[in-house]
C-alpha cells in the first residue's frame, strides 16, 4: 500500500569537473532540473550530450552522465555559467548572468584551458552580450588565453538543431579545433 506521492528529489548544485590545464573546458549555461536532481551534468538518458562527445572522438568511450567526473581523465573540465538549476535558461536573471560571467572568467584564468567551449549559442550570446549573429563554430573572442568554440545546445528542445545528426557535425568540428590548438608549454 502506498503512503502517498513520492517526494521530489532535492535540487542541488553540481560539482565542477576540474582538470589540470585542460585541453577543453565545456561550459553549459546552467543545470536543468533533472541534472540538479541527479547531481550530474547533462543528466538523463534522452540527452545526447554524452553520445555526441564520444561520437565526435572527444572521449574514447561512451560515458554515462553519472560518470561526469571522469571527463578530467580525458583532459576535459566542465562547469556552468550560472549554478542555479531552472527548467529553462530564460528564467535566469541578468544579475545571475553577470555574476556567472565574472565567475567563469576567473575559472578560465585559473584553470587555463586551451579551448573554451560554449555549449549552446544562447550561452555564447549571454556571455559576450551578442544579441544575434553567428551560430555555432569557432569564434574570434578569447577568454584569458582560451580560444572560444560554440556547439549547439544538445537539448531536444533546440529547434534549430533538432536531432543528433544535426548536432554531430559541430561536435566533430570542435574535435578538429581542439586537435589543431597547440599544447601550452
Amino acid at each position: 500500500m502506498a503512503d502517498g506521492p513520492v517526494p521530489p528529489r532535492r535540487l542541488r548544485r553540481l560539482k565542477d569537473v576540474v582538470a589540470v590545464r585542460p585541453r577543453l573546458l565545456l561550459v553549459g549555461i546552467n543545470p536543468g532540473l533533472r541534472s540538479s536532481a541527479e547531481g550530474h551534468h547533462f543528466a538523463g538518458n534522452g540527452n545526447p550530450f554524452w553520445r555526441l562527445l564520444h561520437a565526435a572522438g572527444l572521449t574514447p568511450s561512451l560515458l554515462a552522465y553519472a560518470e561526469d567526473q571522469r571527463l578530467a581523465e580525458h583532459g576535459i573540465a566542465l562547469t556552468n555559467l550560472c549554478p542555479r538549476p531552472t527548467r529553462m535558461a530564460s528564467e535566469l536573471s541578468r544579475a545571475e548572468l553577470l555574476r556567472g560571467r565574472a565567475t567563469l572568467a576567473r575559472k578560465i584564468a585559473r584553470w587555463k584551458p586551451r579551448v573554451d567551449l560554449a555549449v549552446g549559442v544562447s550561452l555564447y550570446r549571454a556571455y559576450f552580450g551578442v544579441a544575434g549573429g553567428p551560430g555555432p563554430g569557432p569564434k574570434a573572442e578569447v577568454i584569458a588565453g582560451a580560444r572560444v568554440f560554440v556547439v549547439p545546445n544538445p537539448s531536444g528542445l533546440n529547434a534549430s538543431f533538432p536531432g543528433f545528426a544535426h548536432k554531430l557535425p559541430w561536435f566533430r568540428a570542435l574535435r578538429a579545433f581542439v586537435d589543431e590548438e597547440p599544447s601550452a608549454p
